[in-house]
Parts: C-alpha cells; sequence; structure tokens
C-alpha cells in the first residue's frame, strides 16, 4: 500500500477491537498474598542481683563571672569540711532458682500441598491484569518466656553539696560575692542486716 492508498469504508468496517478496561482496573500484577507466620520462642531468664554499697560524694564548687562588666570584681568562695563515716556488717543474698522444661516440638509438617489450579494465572489487559497470583500460607506460633528475678542491696549513701555563685553581668564598678560554707557530720551504720530476696521458679510449658 503506498502512502497515498487509503482504507475504504469495507476495509474499516472489517477491522476488530477489544475495548479495554477502565484505568482504574489496569494493572501488570494480581498479588493476593495471605500469611500467617509461625514461631517457636522460648526465653526463660534467672536473674539475681545482691550488693553490699558504700558510697560517699562530696561536692564542692564555686563560680564567679563577669560579663560585659567594667571595673567590677566577681568573687565565689566554697567552703566544705565533711567527716563521713559508713559501715555496713550484713549480708545480701539473692537467690534465683529457676527450673524451666519448655516442650514446643511440632509434630514433622506434611508435604506442602500442591498450588491449587489457578493459583499463579496469566490475564489479559481486557480482564485488567496481565498476571494474578494468589498465595496463601499458613503456620503456628508457640511462645513461652518463664523469668525469675531477685534483687537485694545494703547500701550506705552520702553526697553532701556546697556551692556557690556569683556574677556580674552589663555592670560598671560593681562587686559580686558569694560564700558557702558546710560543715556536714555523716554517721551511717548498717549492722546486722539482712537483706534476702528469693525468686524460686519451675516452669513446664508444653506447647
Amino acid at each position: 500500500m503506498s502512502e497515498t492508498d487509503r482504507l475504504s469504508a469495507a476495509d474499516l468496517d472489517a477491522e476488530g477491537a477489544t475495548a479495554l478496561p477502565t484505568k482504574e482496573v489496569i494493572s501488570l500484577l494480581d498479588l493476593n498474598a495471605d500469611v500467617d507466620l509461625g514461631l517457636d520462642l522460648a526465653a526463660p531468664v534467672d536473674l539475681a542481683v545482691a550488693a553490699n554499697l558504700n558510697v560517699a560524694a562530696p561536692i564542692e564548687a564555686a563560680a564567679s563571672a563577669n560579663v560585659l562588666s567594667i571595673g567590677s570584681e566577681a568573687t565565689g568562695v566554697a567552703q566544705q569540711q565533711v567527716l563521713i563515716d559508713q559501715g555496713i556488717s550484713g549480708d545480701a543474698i539473692a537467690d534465683a532458682p529457676q527450673t524451666a522444661s519448655v516442650d514446643q516440638a511440632a509434630p514433622a509438617p506434611a508435604d506442602a500441598p500442591a498450588p491449587a489450579d489457578g493459583a499463579v494465572q496469566t490475564g489479559d489487559l481486557s480482564s485488567g491484569n496481565l498476571l494474578n497470583v494468589d498465595l496463601d500460607i499458613a503456620a503456628d506460633a508457640d511462645v513461652a518466656a518463664p523469668i525469675a528475678g531477685a534483687v537485694a542491696a545494703n547500701g550506705n549513701i552520702a553526697a553532701p553539696i556546697d556551692a556557690s555563685v556569683s556574677a556580674n553581668i552589663g555592670s560598671v564598678d560593681s562587686t559580686a560575692t558569694s560564700v558557702a560554707s558546710q560543715t556536714a557530720i555523716i554517721h551511717q551504720d548498717l549492722d546486722g542486716v539482712t537483706a534476702q530476696a528469693t525468686a524460686a521458679q519451675d516452669a513446664a510449658v508444653t506447647q
């Protein structure tokens, strides 16, 4: 057919066409996945903590500053005298025995069934999809978490804090003085003290 040839009315009537679905239903892949995942989890945890503590933290701090000040003085003084006597005579016992028997053995799975007819199908644009995929996956979950914990503590804690702050900000010929004097006498004593924590657990889980 040359460039000057034209189709006649009969030629046009002989042509065929297939209407496409609307734009909203056209896709190259139709994927329908149904996944049911199964896990076997067991987490028996046994915890025991025992402590005897003597903590002393005397803190002394002094800060002074001149900011945008002319001919000014800033003085910070922190005096601290601390006498700390801490004594511990005791037992901290933490006992967390745990006996856990977890049986999550599942029977051997049967052979996976063959995919049903039509699970994977090809299509065409007239049906809206070029490929139809339908997945159905099923599994079971067994979860067990027996936990036993015990905490025991004997403690002496002392934290005397002495602080002073002085500042001159945007001032002329000024004096800022801060004085913090602290005298602390601390006596802490734990004698014949027993802190005992026991967590006994016997768990038998069969799933």
